[in-house]
């Protein structure tokens, strides 16, 4: 198989977080048009994400946050986004950075995208092997060394060149984890939800 120097995956993915930041910047504009809501899931662990030692400690790894009824103040930048939300009639605020998110979707028109996130991905790779030291050679040396006439200078060591073959790890894309259950009141505006509730069929 051909090695992809362009790097197709990584295009895609940064395309479709495109497309969220420009549909979260129309709804911090106008509001929600219609019926359209959204569900977005994130890594809680990620760099840059923003939460309350309350909601990090419930969900240490992945939530979904819920942008329908009741939210306020949502705020998209380059990078990240926040919003206050409501989680079992406490108000937060949090902050996602969109490389933290793992899936986006709209129940009003079963549409969304799910997302590679990219510590994961490298996690999920194997470690490079490490460089082995040239003791065999040294040894080979050696015992050329000790088999030579006394009269004789020892032979000089044969150094050996070894050519590794690197292999480039494939790069499998893991499936996100499940968000943390149970989540906050349903009637709160915010909850957390098993990803593959959500997930397009």
């Amino acid at each position: 198989m051909a090695t992809d120097h362009i790097r197709y995956d990584i295009l895609a993915q940064a395309a479709l977080r495109g497309v969220v930041h420009t549909v979260l910047a129309d709804a911090a504009k106008k509001g929600l048009p219609g019926d359209h809501h959204f569900k977005i899931t994130f890594r809680t662990d990620a760099p840059g994400v923003r939460l309350s030692e309350r909601m990090r400690a419930q969900y240490p790894s992945e939530m979904t946050i819920v942008l329908q009824h009741q939210f306020w103040d949502l705020a998209v930048g380059d990078t990240s986004f926040e919003v206050g939300l409501s989680f079992g009639g406490v108000p937060e605020k949090v902050v996602v950075p969109f490389e933290a998110i793992t899936a986006f979707f709209d129940p009003a028109v079963q549409f969304g995208f799910q997302f590679e996130f990219a510590e994961a991905a490298a996690a999920a790779a194997p470690p490079a092997p490490e460089k082995s030291a040239e003791k065999p050679a040294e040894k080979s040396a050696g015992k050329a060394a000790e088999k030579a006439p006394a009269t004789l200078p020892p032979a000089p060591a044969k150094t050996e060149t070894r050519m590794e073959a690197k292999t480039e790890a494939g790069r499998p894309r893991p499936a996100p984890a499940e968000a943390e259950t149970p989540g906050p009141d349903t009637g709160s505006g915010a909850e957390v939800v098993r990803l593959d509730r959500f997930r397009k069929k």
